[in-house]
């Protein structure tokens, strides 16, 4: 399950305060908490992309929201993903909510990249819109009838779980891999311009009466409305008694946001790190993870082992049981659900495209290493400093070069995202 630019101090059990999320505590009370669990990429659909390939920004197909000449791009037939994965060893496959990994009319449709059902939005603008007037259910489109004309009556984020259930209730105890991608609560980036209150929702619930911005109120009602759906999954998973038998991972995509009128300080959104979405500092990339596996996973631990969202591939394809595709940038984290306190990796490796800067990213065991093309570098030491406020580039320029090294081999060349040399 995933979540859309919902921070890392979101969470109850990641030290959210104001926001009440008891159905993720539990999750993490049943299960293991991850506190240097990172997202692909500081955006969504490079992020995304990472998710589902194992391949990180350095080697992904989608390594920005667009490509330098301002298109979406989409994944190819080459491209392999954890769900074609899955199909090999006997898993039904669904994909739920928000894909941004292939446009209509191409091959980089849920359909044809190894999802057998698929229901929801396929383009990310698209997917800012609370009340769709139409979506996609596998290859067509479908118009749900409560928002046609002026009507505002169904919720998207309601759609989604009911699937999501009924996806559920059609396997039975069959095996099933579902990639549940909420909306929630990334902001509705137009209706925000418009108004300043980009969290359209259907009742700000037990947020109402606080005096508090509407546009928080909002973004508390979202995080609400996801903390339920997740206990609305897990309930339908136990009632259909395979939740012994089900491995739960919940994430968000990338940091928290400072979209529609929400400021991540209101509510410690960032958990004390620096940056927020569309950065490569840790308030960009770290995300709120917890894996939930009754008799595998231990009850009520935590892992402080570096991982990142390009381990999930080569992790499903172990846990399955089948060979995993070779040139991964991931390694299976099956270990550390185990109980393992780390992972043989040098380095996790991030980049981000922007319109006029390129910008790169390494964590390095405790080290974290930052620059922009033609820039000069940072360096933090996490262990010490998580909220990257001391730079020590210039005080240890031999861990600033081992940096620079992974930095220098840990990518190819793009033509969708090219680098000026």
């Amino acid at each position: 399950m995933l979540a859309d630019d919902l921070g890392y101090g979101d969470v109850g059990c990641f030290g959210q305060k104001l926001i009440e999320t008891p159905n993720l505590d539990r999750l993490a009370a049943e299960g293991l908490r991850f506190t240097n669990a990172y997202a692909g990429a500081a955006v969504c659909a490079p992020s995304r992309c990472c998710l589902m390939t194992g391949l990180d920004t350095g080697h992904g197909r989608i390594r920005n929201n667009k490509s330098a000449a301002g298109e979406r791009v989409s994944l190819r037939p080459e491209d392999v993903t954890v769900a074609e994965v899955l199909k090999r060893a006997g898993y039904r496959t669904a994909a739920i909510g928000k894909w941004g990994l292939g446009e209509a009319g191409s091959r980089g449709v849920p359909n044809a990249q190894g999802f057998d059902d698929w229901y929801g939005f396929l383009n990310q603008d698209h997917a800012l819109d609370y009340y769709p007037r139409h979506l996609w259910e596998n290859e067509r489109e479908v118009f749900p009838d409560g928002n046609q004309g002026a009507r505002q009556k169904e919720y998207v984020q309601e759609l989604f779980t009911r699937r999501a259930l009924s996806f559920l209730d059609a396997r039975g105890r069959d095996p099933f891999f579902l990639y549940l991608a909420y909306t929630v609560p990334h902001a509705s980036s137009e209706l925000g311009r418009d108004t300043g209150d980009g969290y359209p929702v259907p009742g700000y619930g037990p947020y109402a009466g606080r005096d508090w911005p509407r546009p928080e109120k909002g973004y508390a009602a979202m995080v609400g409305m996801l903390d339920s759906d997740v206990g609305r999954v897990m309930e339908k998973l136990r009632s259909l008694g395979v939740e012994r038998d089900t491995l739960v991972v919940f994430a968000s995509d990338n940091g928290a946001t400072t979209e529609g009128g929400h400021s991540p300080s209101f509510f410690g959104s960032g958990g004390g790190f620096r940056g927020a979405k569309g950065t490569l500092y840790e308030g960009g990339i770290r995300t709120p993870a917890i894996a939930r596996w009754p008799g595998r996973v231990k009850a009520g631990t935590v892992c402080d082992a570096p991982w990142a969202f390009w381990d999930f591939l080569p992790t499903a394809a172990e846990l399955a049981g089948v060979e995993a595709p070779r040139g991964l940038d991931g390694v299976s984290i099956a270990p550390l659900l185990q109980g393992a306190a780390e992972l043989p990796r040098e380095a996790l490796y991030w980049e981000a495209h922007g319109k006029k800067e390129f910008r790169q990213a390494v964590r390095m065991g405790r080290w974290k290493g930052l620059r922009a093309r033609g820039g000069a570098g940072e360096l933090y030491d996490l262990a010490v400093d998580p909220g990257e406020r001391e730079n020590l580039w210039a005080a240890r320029p031999e861990v600033a070069a081992r940096i620079v090294s992974v930095m220098e081999r840990a990518r190819s060349d793009s033509e969708e995202y090219p680098v000026a040399r």
